[in-house]
């Protein structure tokens, strides 16, 4: 089963709307087939896992960090492609909280005359499957926020001048987090002042860079960005107040942006309207980057499932600006919703993970 969520990681940030699925079948003590959910969340891992056995997959046994679904979707339900292949027994890690398999895969498994066990590493692949039951089961991603603070706590330079916080190390450790999220979301001070790609540039996984959104209440984003320049390549969806300008929406929609316009709560975007409409469109996964506002914002929501605190050796000095707008850094490592769960030593950083508690 810890080969199968092994697996399944590989999935991280391309399988949407569709879990990131790992299996392995088994027969005789010998690995004969594995498979994990493809790019864009099909073919499953159980039917890629069933191809690479073939008619071996006969009296095996099936190891899958999801229930196998029983529904019709853009695919054939995989309870039946394992009933067609002759698997003799399917070990699940967790039952699917989806509607529309929610233990009828395991029936119809059942049904079909196939011992069915379930429970084997749940823990772990609640953790790797996060994603899928959040937006099942509360209709939003599951949001991690990445922070990167000076030693004194500050996020930049007076007048939000960008300063570079953490080491290259640390730097390829935020691109994989990219890779793995669905989508990456800033506000648009970071884009003003950084005029930021926010893909993923680790050598050869440009192509798993995440779907770009911006929170943009007024529709300031320049036509001459990076983001609306790359728009075509890797996504960008904006979000904005219901009186932005129309004439900015269609700019912007010419330029092969998504514009959604959602409520307004005071000066700010709704946030729980941002997050259900991502859910909506498929999101599972949602990496928050930035900057010392929307960060706030978030934390102030209470929509942090995960946090990565990166903490660089540099001193900014009291003019910087700090990590969280009008909040203090203790709003984050001392929140009664999160949890720290350890700490590691990348380069000459520390980096700090919380969860929710």
């Amino acid at each position: 089963m810890r080969l199968a969520l092994a697996l399944g990681r590989r999935g991280l940030g391309n399988t949407w709307p569709n879990p990131a699925v790992g299996a392995v079948i088994v027969k005789d003590g010998i690995v004969i087939g594995r498979g994990w959910t493809m790019p864009g969340g099909r073919p499953h891992a159980e039917t890629e896992a069933l191809r690479h056995a073939g008619e071996a997959a006969r009296g095996a046994t099936l190891y899958v960090t999801l229930e196998p679904c029983s529904h019709h979707g853009k695919t054939p339900p995989c309870a039946d492609a394992i009933v067609a292949a002759g698997v003799a027994r399917v070990v699940s890690a967790l039952e699917d909280p989806n509607p529309q398999v929610a233990g009828q895969g395991y029936a119809r498994l059942r049904a079909a005359g196939i011992e069915v066990v379930s429970g084997l590493c749940a823990e772990e692949a609640r953790g790797a499957h996060a994603g899928h039951i959040r937006r099942i089961l509360d209709g939003r991603p599951h949001i991690t926020l990445k922070l990167a603070v000076s030693a004194d706590g500050k996020a930049a330079l007076a007048g939000r001048k960008p300063v570079q916080i953490t080491g290259e190390e640390t730097r390829a450790r935020v691109h994989l987090m990219r890779a793995m999220n669905d989508a990456i979301l800033v506000g648009i001070g970071t884009v003003l002042a950084d005029d930021p790609e926010l893909t993923c540039r680790l050598p050869g996984m440009g192509s798993q860079s995440p779907v770009r959104v911006i929170l943009d209440r007024d529709l300031r984003l320049p036509l001459t960005s990076k983001l609306v320049q790359g728009a075509r390549d890797v996504p960008v969806w904006v979000y904005c107040g219901p009186d932005a300008s129309a004439d900015r929406e269609n700019a912007l929609n010419e330029q092969g942006m998504q514009v959604q316009r959602v409520r307004r709560e005071g000066e700010t975007l709704a946030l729980p309207d941002v997050v259900q409409s991502l859910a909506n469109k498929g999101i599972t996964r949602l990496m928050v980057e930035g900057g010392p506002n929307v960060a706030a914002s978030f934390i102030e929501a209470d929509l942090v499932d995960e946090a990565a605190l990166f903490r660089g050796p540099v001193v900014i000095g009291m003019d910087g600006i700090d990590a969280l707008d009008g909040l203090s850094l203790d709003a984050l490592t001392s929140s009664a919703h999160l949890r720290l769960i350890g700490s590691e030593t990348v380069g000459a950083d520390t980096i700090s993970h919380f969860e929710r508690s």
